[in-house]
């Protein structure tokens, strides 16, 4: 008796998420994502955000789903078995992953998704962690962690958070900006040398952004932390170190006559297009070690 009360239970809930599902299925044509980007101005009203769900816990898609209902928002919950090459074309704005649905291989499957999807935000809610995965999966592009059981307000709060929802979004200004032979493009998250893509993940293109914004003043690592990842940095933390080396190993290899990201030891970092010769001569004077972000303190 009880094994048939859980199945029918099962069977209850499954045919209520999937009947929420096609009630708010996406819509077919994507529009440009309301995001706040490269040398805004202006405004527009918010749109309806759309919800992607990869989660298997029945329980806990029913209680979402309801809750999603009451700010109009749209979402739809995605098969276990969808490859990060499939969600890449999804048309979401926010997606709300459990990683032990996908078990061993959720490692390469979130570090994919964040690289072929840079406007995609992507809230990790899933059970017990460490703070190694925690760390790795932000690093890996990750926009939020939170860790189960949660209660579904604190998910909606997070999702405004990361999404500004409650403020009025800003149109964005698709007007390319040139350092150097480095474009970026606001239009397709990405920056160009000579046409070809620097294939920046979403992080390297938020801090391309955010160091061109400086128009060529040094940001501390600190304020460059707090406007990527939203919240104080903590002592001894890495991360900006980690990403601004990977950003300017890349824009030199495929600019190499050109120097972009500047060290200024103990203090941050500039983004400003030097030739290779007046770079260097400029790191003597700063007292800046070459090439050397992870050393910056």
């Amino acid at each position: 008796m009880k094994t048939q009360g859980r199945s029918q239970l099962g069977v209850r809930a499954t045919a209520e998420i999937s009947s929420a599902g096609r009630a708010h299925r996406l819509p077919s044509k994507r529009p440009g994502l309301a995001l706040s980007g490269l040398l805004a101005g202006g405004e527009e009203q918010p749109r309806t955000l759309r919800i992607a769900i990869l989660d298997r816990d029945s329980g806990f898609l029913v209680v979402l789903a309801k809750r999603l209902e009451r700010p109009g928002w749209r979402h739809e919950v995605l098969s276990s078995r969808i490859s990060a090459k499939a969600l890449a074309a999804i048309e979401a704005d926010v997606l709300v992953l459990d990683l032990a649905v996908l078990g061993s291989r959720c490692w390469t499957w979130l570090g994919r998704l964040c690289e072929q999807r840079p406007d995609l935000r992507v809230i990790v809610c899933t059970g017990a962690s460490t703070a190694a995965e925690r760390v790795r999966a932000l690093r890996l592009g990750a926009d939020d962690w939170l860790s189960k059981p949660c209660h579904p307000e604190e998910l909606i709060a997070r999702i405004e958070a990361i999404t500004h929802h409650r403020r009025r979004a800003e149109a964005r200004d698709f007007t390319p900006v040139t350092l150097g032979e480095v474009e970026i493009r606001p239009d397709q998250y990405q920056a160009f040398v000579c046409g070809v893509s620097v294939c920046l993940t979403r992080r390297e293109y938020q801090l391309i952004v955010l160091l061109a914004r400086a128009g060529g003043e040094v940001l501390p690592r600190e304020r460059i932390y707090e406007s990527l990842w939203g919240y104080e940095m903590a002592r001894n933390d890495r991360s900006v170190d980690v990403f601004v080396h990977k950003l300017r190993r890349k824009l030199e290899r495929a600019s190499p006559g050109w120097r972009y990201v500047h060290t200024h030891f103990a203090i941050g970092y500039r983004l400003a297009a030097e030739a290779t010769e007046a770079a260097a001569v400029h790191d003597l004077h700063v007292g800046a070690p070459p090439a050397e972000d992870l050393l910056a303190a």
